[in-house]
């Protein structure tokens, strides 16, 4: 956005202090476009307005920049805490945004009951009991579970499932649980396995190995071999549990965290190791300005991803971090216990360094295989609908009804990024004939065009109709009667086969049918848009009817409250009675006068 007036910055210069805090930055719009922190402040934010040397990114940022707030902090960790809310809340422009900004789930164990359950948990960690954790993602999770519950039969179902059992269920009679629940175990020997299992998630599996052989040995010399050999299959699973999860040489709680940037597209590894267990990866993909180093990718991705969460003692990154102390007593002070961030690695860290690497380039490259892919497909489109400029935004709109029952319309949004799901939308259609496809067409584009015109919203390039000419003729009445302009509508038709790769590409302005050929980029985009839309539309329209279905049509009727339908339904035994009574049986029920009689009356009989 150009500015309309160039920014002074003397006067909001001159009276910065020289403490500590956070600066903001707006843009003429009044929308912040940079969040920063300074150890001092005054110094930091008359650095951005000297002229001299300074990067694209930075060029480009003091040029929008309108309006200058900051904040005054007693320390400098305690400005990036704040850096760090702020960012979340605002998402700047300007700043190094992770999109994944989901907490990492846990194993929770419940061990304040007298048979404690084993589970699954995202969020806040307020109930009573142990939680192990973080996991790089619920899958890992999910393996773990699943894994435990093979060689320690501790109960994993819901509390209220547990409490209303009569016999055992499925997972007692494939080995994997123990019955508490109907007394098939002694609370002392289940808690020998919830010992264990705590014991291996503390990361104490040796300890649990040991114990198990004398066990075994145990019940051999007294001749219990059932109970040697269950023994004996317990403590195999448990050894290849740990061959799958150690990593040589760990200790204690590490993530190790790489960054590989290539053209402008970052990618940041994260490993989990907690207590000598590999837990797995997770790659994420933050959204940075131009000409961001890795360094700053990484202070921002650390900064954004650990505060407020639960870090581990160590992390271990591919780059030195400038101001790498001020986010270890930040992290430190967050979490409650001493958090290191070290870069120099030797011996088996570098080595696990070199592997977050090496996965990090990998999904660089599958990342910018597809998005080449992507940058085809609109090319194709580009030159399909002679565009004058690749298309960056494409809006399809499609209808879904059951023989008019319930009718929605989706929108769906397809940018060169893929999918941008926080743009669809779905429209109730009401106040139209049932079934009539173009009048839903022409209320879904209308509502959807008013918000742009006023304003809303953000225009597309390209408007797909999943439909043929009739539904075509809509798009462009309603694009003329709002008078919106610069948006092409094109209905995509399947063709007289309805085949798929023989569609029909019917274009706003043009007397003449666009045929491409099956195997073109362009098409197949094109038809994932439309499935999209179509898909959403249908998953709107069965939510919407079965929502209407368990609805009593006695509601619709003004005037007939709770009391009187009940009234109602004893008299008459049901809606059936009450739609085959005629009006004078109807106000004979107390409650129902004549003429709220004649209402329901008509409104059942239509």
């Amino acid at each position: 956005m150009s500015q309309t007036k160039p920014f002074d910055p003397d006067p909001v210069l001159k009276t910065l202090p020289t403490a500590p805090g956070v600066y903001r930055m707006f843009d003429d719009a009044g929308t912040v476009i940079y969040v920063g922190k300074a150890r001092n402040l005054k110094r930091r934010v008359s650095s951005y307005f000297r002229k001299g040397a300074h990067n694209a990114k930075t060029q480009a940022l003091v040029g929008q920049v309108a309006d200058l707030q900051v904040t005054v902090t007693h320390t400098e960790a305690e400005a990036l805490i704040l850096e760090n809310n702020l960012i979340k809340e605002h998402r700047p422009r300007y700043n190094v945004l992770l999109r994944d900004d989901k907490t990492y789930p846990f194993i929770y164990l419940s061990t304040q009951q007298d048979f404690p359950r084993l589970g699954f948990h995202r969020g806040q960690r307020r109930g009573e009991g142990r939680y192990f954790g973080p996991f790089p993602s619920s899958g890992a999770v999910r393996e773990t579970l699943n894994h435990l519950q093979k060689v320690f039969p501790v109960r994993q179902c819901r509390d209220s499932f547990y409490r209303h059992r009569t016999r055992p269920c499925l997972q007692y009679q494939i080995g994997r649980c123990t019955a508490p629940c109907v007394g098939y175990i002694s609370e002392a020997d289940y808690a020998k396995d919830v010992r264990h299992v705590e014991m291996f998630l503390s990361g104490q599996s040796n300890e649990v190995v040991d114990e198990l052989v004398r066990r075994m040995e145990a019940a051999a010399e007294d001749q219990d071999f059932e109970q040697a050999a269950r023994l004996r299959d317990r403590i195999t699973s448990l050894r290849r549990i740990q061959e799958r999860q150690y990593v040589s040489g760990a200790r204690g709680d590490v993530d190790v965290i790489a960054c590989r940037l290539r053209e402008n597209l970052a990618c940041v590894q994260v490993f989990v190791i907690r207590d000598g267990q590999n837990l797995g990866n997770q790659t994420y993909f933050p959204r940075v300005p131009p000409e961001t180093g890795p360094e700053e990718i990484l202070y921002g991705f650390i900064a954004r991803h650990y505060l407020g969460q639960s870090p581990p003692a160590e992390l271990l990154v591919s780059h030195e971090l400038e101001d790498g102390e001020v986010l270890e007593e930040a992290m430190s002070h967050d979490a409650g216990h001493r958090v290191r961030i070290s870069a120099r690695l030797r011996g088996e860290r570098r080595r696990w360094m070199e592997m977050a690497q090496r996965n990090a380039d990998h999904a660089l490259s599958a990342r910018m295989s597809g998005e080449a892919l992507m940058e085809r497909r609109f090319d194709d489109i580009q030159q399909a609908l002679s565009l004058e400029a690749i298309p960056e935004r494409i809006e399809c709109f499609d209808i879904s009804h059951t023989r008019g029952e319930a009718t929605v319309a989706s929108c769906v949004v397809m940018g060169r990024e893929g999918p941008i799901k926080d743009d669809y939308r779905r429209f109730n259609i009401d106040g139209i004939t049932d079934g009539d496809d173009y009048a839903a067409m022409h209320q879904a584009l209308t509502r959807r065009f008013q918000r742009l015109r006023d304003g809303e919203g953000t225009a597309p390039d390209v408007l797909l109709i999943d439909g043929g000419l009739g539904q075509l003729r809509q798009a462009e009445a309603v694009l003329e009667a709002l008078d919106i302009e610069g948006v092409l509508a094109v209905g995509i038709s399947k063709g007289p086969r309805r085949k798929p790769g023989e569609e029909v590409l019917l274009v706003s302005g043009r007397s003449d049918e666009i045929r491409l050929a099956p195997e073109s980029p362009g098409l197949h985009l094109l038809q994932q848009v439309r499935d999209e839309a179509h898909r959403f539309a249908i998953t709107g329209h069965r939510n919407r009817r079965g929502k209407s279905r368990q609805q009593s049509s006695l509601e619709e009727i003004p005037g007939l409250g709770a009391k009187r339908r009940q009234a109602l339904m004893k008299q008459f035994g049901g809606l059936k009675g009450i739609k085959r009574a005629g009006v004078e049986d109807l106000s004979r029920v107390q409650g129902i006068s004549t003429a709220l009689a004649e209402r329901i009356h008509g409104h059942l009989n239509g």
